[in-house]
Order: C-alpha cells, then structure tokens, then sequence
C-alpha cells in the first residue's frame, strides 16, 4: 500500500475510534451516555491500536503530525516526506470526523449544547489560559514522542516513499519495523497520557486529530452547532510540534 493512503487510512480510524467514543459518552441518547473519562481515554487507546496495528507495516503508521516531525528531527524520517505525511493525516483526521458525524447524526440533533457537539471533533480547555494549555500540550506530546522513540521503532520512510527496516546513524545499524506487538505499548502510552495529563485540555497530542476533525465541525451540516473555536485551535496545532521537537532533541542527546 502507498505510505500516503496507510497514513489517511490510519488517522481515519484513530479519529472514528476517537470521536466515536467521545460522541458515545457525551452526546445525549447514545447507550455509552455519561460512562466517564476512563471510558473515552481507553476509546482513543484503542484506536491508536487498530490503526497502528493495521497500517504500520505500509508507513509506520505515524498517524500523528508530530510523530512525523519528531522522527524527521530525530534524524530517523526522510525530511522530503513530511508535509505529505501531515497532508494525508489531516485528510484523515477529517474524514474520521466526518464518519463519526454519520454514525451519531440523530444524536448530534438530539443535543442541544454546541459545545457538546464541538468537544466530539476537537479538544477544549477546562480552564483557558492559552499558556497553561500551551504547555500541557507540549509536556504531553514531549512524553508521547519520547515514549515511542524508546518503546517501538515507527520505520523510516526514504525519498523513494519506500519502508525501510532499517538504516544506519553514526555507523551503528538501527533497525526499524512497527508491527503488531509493538502497537500495544504505544496505545498503552497514549491511554496513560490520557489519564495522567488529558484533564485540562483533553490531550490532543496531534495536530491532525484536533485540526481534521475542527474543520469537519466547521462545514458539517448539524443544528446548534454554535462556534468551531478557531481562536484556541493554534494551541493544538503548535504546541505537539513543540514538544515532539523537544523530545526528538533529547532523544538524539540522550
């Protein structure tokens, strides 16, 4: 499969998985109503497992803008590759928004709170305070990328658009290749990240899942649909590739 379509393919079903479980929870009417925070973080868990377990022997399933820059700074992903990797995550992030809108669409009309309906597609501070949520994201992406730089190795994609297994850096062959059994840690990091430092602005780690899904938002057809919140989509979208660099930089000291 084409590295490009296993990332949309990828992104698309972390954000089914995701906003699926999001809508189930929030979202009047549904049988998943009011089931709580565990219930949503092991939801996004999941889908980070399924994606990555099914698209990682075509791309490495990044599925995530900031793992693709992480592993480009890192030095382990071909620069030359990452605007059009974030292209197809976004694509994807998108259209797993859109796909949740179609499975809960009497919901979305059976709810009336527009936040509700926005907090389905992307993530919103309980308290705003653009610098507090600045660095949240940041910390919370920082351990994300550092996790899975040591936990799995995501592949590396040449300038070919080829998955290699492996390539050398400094001499030294590193090998690389994430499979099955490494979908589970990762997930597993992702469900922890969650727990530990989703409360205060709902972990978006991923500007792909935070931006697809708020466009989706912005030009779905729904009642009360009320704002996307362009004001605070910045924090999404530049504070993960703050700390995905970060991470990358102390990986390659390390």
């Amino acid at each position: 499969m084409n590295p490009l379509l296993a990332e949309f393919i990828g992104t698309s079903i972390l954000l089914l998985f995701g906003c699926g479980v999001v809508a189930n929870v929030i979202l009047n009417k549904t049988k998943g109503n009011s089931s709580g925070w565990i219930v949503i973080t092991w939801g996004w868990g999941m889908g980070v497992f399924i994606a990555v377990y099914t698209m990682g022997q075509f791309s490495g399933a990044h599925i995530n803008p900031a793992v693709t820059i992480g592993l480009a700074t890192a030095g382990l992903f071909e620069w030359s590759m990452v605007i059009p990797y974030i292209l197809s995550q976004i694509a994807g992030g998108f259209f797993g928004g859109l796909l949740t809108w179609l499975a809960y669409k009497d919901h979305f009309e059976a709810t009336e709170d527009g936040t509700t309906k926005l907090a389905v597609f992307s993530t919103i501070p309980e308290i705003r305070n653009y610098g507090a949520n600045f660095i949240t994201e940041a910390i919370a992406t920082f351990i994300l990328i550092f996790g899975i730089l040591y936990l799995s190795s995501p592949g590396f994609i040449d300038m070919n658009g080829e998955l290699l297994s492996a390539i050398t850096i400094s001499g030294k062959e590193v090998g690389f290749g994430l499979g099955a059994l490494a979908a589970l840690p990762v997930a597993l990091l992702v469900f922890g990240i969650g727990l530990a430092l989703g409360g205060p602005t709902g972990y978006a780690i991923n500007s792909a899942r935070d931006l697809g899904p708020r466009i989706a938002h912005a030009v779905l057809p729904f009642s009360n649909k009320g704002s996307s919140d362009w004001a605070y989509s910045w924090i999404p979208i530049v504070a993960p590739s703050v700390g995905a660099v970060l991470a990358a930089l102390a990986f390659r000291l390390l």
